[in-house]
């Protein structure tokens, strides 16, 4: 899950980010609005934490003038300013929620997880997949796979830290044998940076980070 931090505080802003690493999320970071409109011109996120009094523009604005150019990214506030004209204000330029300063960063990551989280989505590494859909992303950028690679990939990211056998395996291609498993296999490796080891004899596991 890729996400987006605005916090002005270096101190607190390093804190809430290596935290949120450590529990397995792509953090950028931005200190004031200028950082948030150039990061979102050339990336997508999943999810917004936006403090509100930060250089340039406040966050109420930032997030309208997101909003305005038709970005649907959920948002978390995270601010001192909890009186109800704050609170409404938030709501009322597309916020999602709020969370009270000063926080514990596990209650953000609590939040995250049971909120915005798709239950269908499985991560590793710098990807995302969709196993309804099937639909695979790196960084927020999807990623195109010919049907014979993203039926290997669907197998071994739903079984990930399990072995999956090789007639499982063999079933899944055009023309079933060896020699052609472990060449898509290792296309499959090359394009997506995957840690895929060779249990001999039995199969192929997609190993746990």
């Amino acid at each position: 899950m890729k996400i987006l931090l605005l916090e002005d505080d270096k101190n607190l802003h390093a804190s809430i980010k290596a935290y949120l690493e450590m529990e397995g999320f792509s953090v950028d970071s931005a200190y004031g609005s200028d950082d948030v409109y150039d990061l979102t011109f050339y990336n997508c996120y999943d999810l917004y934490i936006f403090d509100v009094q930060v250089p340039g523009d406040d966050g109420f604005k930032i997030l309208k003038s997101l909003k305005d150019a038709e970005d649907k990214t959920p948002t978390i506030y995270t601010t001192a300013q909890v009186d109800i004209s704050s609170v409404a204000k938030g709501f009322d330029v597309g916020g999602d929620d709020y969370i009270k300063k000063p926080y514990d960063p596990e209650e953000l990551v609590i939040r995250i997880k049971g909120r915005y989280m798709k239950k269908d989505l499985l991560y590793y590494k710098d990807l995302h997949y969709d196993r309804v859909t099937k639909e695979l992303f790196k960084n927020s950028e999807l990623i195109i796979l010919t049907e014979v690679l993203r039926n290997l990939f669907h197998q071994l990211i739903i079984e990930k830290g399990k072995i999956v056998s090789h007639g499982v395996l063999l079933e899944l291609l055009e023309q079933p044998n060896p020699n052609a498993l472990r060449v898509n296999l290792s296309k499959l490796k090359s394009k997506l940076n995957l840690d895929i080891k060779n249990v001999r004899g039995i199969g192929y596991m997609l190993e746990e980070l």
